[in-house]
């Protein structure tokens, strides 16, 4: 919960005395009373500094006596009584502080306190509605507690007061949000959308939440309806661009989704995330369309900074999945430039260059990576792999056998370099060697199949 106000003022607040209380005694029993009352007053706030609180509450006691009618007096005790937790007497006591004094705003924060550690939210409304008159910042208070007791239509109304007063905040946001998700909220949200935007059409704020709604409800016709008048409104506004880009996927009209996709990704308006799921949007759409690939990598190019997604990468496993080899290869390069020490990406990359049978590749790349990851046994294996396959068997051997020494708690690993070094030896003619790597492999072979 959001709580603007939760300090309570420790120091002393000084009221007034009140001097008439001893109107018709003699000057010296004042004087008496008086200090005898500051004595207690200011041994209670000294016990209450060192957490004596006992001891505070004895003295402010004695002031009781003193000054039955002194609100400070009831306040003071309220906050000693809050601090043992003792929310009753707590509460009590603040209560009889506002009774007597209804103007001082600490008092009600005071109730609001004990209301608060208590959990009692509904209870909590009243004061905070009564602090409001001190300070309108206690509204945002007032919503977090609608939200806890699940006022939501009131919630709805007091948050989209203070965004129009205010401006919106993250937390508002969220429970706007949260009280959306509901469907009985959505259609006299729509409403009120749709009135402010006749109220005033160059609210740019009021069309993209109205787009989100329907897009929610996949009513992608109204949503489409409030895009184009947004784009009439607003020309330059980038959010009617990111409407109209899913129309112009529907209506197949790849070059105008493209322009504006490009547009979008220029925006520094539009979240990531959103420039995300239309670049996935686009690719879908272009798969069997490569007259679009221009347009596409320009559109990758945009978001190859994005720290959150490595773009190249998820863009080569779409094509990867669709048994498109060469383009999954050509991004996985692209990101391997950019990140050479994505591991991921480079054991995709040898993974295809070994499915598409390009061993000469394969074999600088897995080189490659043995010079960057020397502990890592994989490259070793693919090394050896490639090298088998354009008849080096010699080299072949290097490799393999200068991985095994790596391979840790990897039967299957073990198993694969263990064939190769017999494929290798059998290159050579060495029979002996041959037959030793291959018995190895099938012993382990075994050994697995029994557990």
């Amino acid at each position: 919960m959001a709580v603007l106000h939760r300090i309570l003022v420790f120091g002393c607040i000084w009221l007034g005395m009140a001097q008439s209380l001893y109107a018709q005694t003699e000057p010296a029993d004042v004087a008496s009373a008086s200090d005898q009352f500051q004595d207690a007053f200011y041994e209670s706030l000294t016990q209450k500094g060192i957490e004596n609180y006992d001891k505070a509450v004895l003295s402010l006691e004695k002031c009781q006596v003193l000054e039955p009618n002194n609100a400070v007096v009831y306040f003071e005790l309220g906050k000693n009584y809050l601090a043992q937790k003792d929310y009753n007497k707590a509460y009590e006591s603040f209560e009889k502080a506002t009774q007597i004094d209804p103007t001082n705003k600490w008092f009600w924060v005071g109730l609001y306190d004990v209301l608060y550690e208590t959990k009692a939210y509904e209870e909590a409304i009243s004061i905070v509605k009564q602090l409001i008159e001190f300070n309108k910042d206690y509204k945002e208070d007032l919503v977090s507690l609608y939200m806890n007791t699940q006022q939501y239509e009131e919630a709805l109304t007091l948050i989209n007061e203070l965004n129009n007063t205010e401006g919106k905040t993250e937390l508002r946001e969220k429970y706007k949000v949260q009280i959306l998700s509901q469907g009985k909220f959505q259609s006299s949200e729509m409403d009120r959308l749709w009135a402010e935007i006749k109220k005033n059409p160059q609210e740019e704020a009021n069309y993209i939440a109205l787009i989100f709604l329907y897009s929610d409800q996949n009513q992608d016709d109204k949503s489409l309806e409030v895009a184009k008048k947004l784009e009439l409104a607003i020309p330059t506004s980038d959010w009617a661009q990111v409407s109209l880009f899913k129309y112009h996927l529907l209506a197949n009209e790849g070059d105008k989704a493209a322009k504006t996709l490009l547009f979008v990704l220029e925006s520094p308006k539009v979240e990531s995330k959103i420039k995300h799921r239309m670049l996935n949007e686009f690719l879908l759409f272009i798969q069997d369309k490569p007259q679009f690939d221009t347009q596409f990598n320009q559109a990758v190019g945009f978001l190859i900074q994005d720290p959150t997604v490595a773009v190249n990468k998820e863009v080569g496993k779409f094509y990867q999945r669709k048994n498109n080899s060469a383009k999954a290869i050509y991004f996985y390069n692209k990101q391997q430039l950019l990140t050479p020490d994505d591991t991921e990406c480079l054991q995709l990359l040898a993974g295809l260059y070994t499915e598409t049978a390009q061993f000469d590749v394969l074999a600088l790349h897995a080189t490659q990576a043995v010079e960057r990851f020397p502990l890592q046994p994989q490259w070793y294996y693919y090394a050896g792999l490639a090298n088998n396959q354009v008849k080096k068997a010699e080299e072949a051997i290097l490799q393999l056998e200068a991985g095994l020494e790596f391979v840790v708690d990897d039967p299957a690993l073990e198993i694969n370099f263990y064939i190769q070094l017999g494929e290798a030896f059998y290159t050579l003619g060495n029979e002996a060697k041959k037959e030793y790597y291959f018995t190895k492999a099938e012993l382990l072979v075994r050994q697995a199949q029994k557990k």
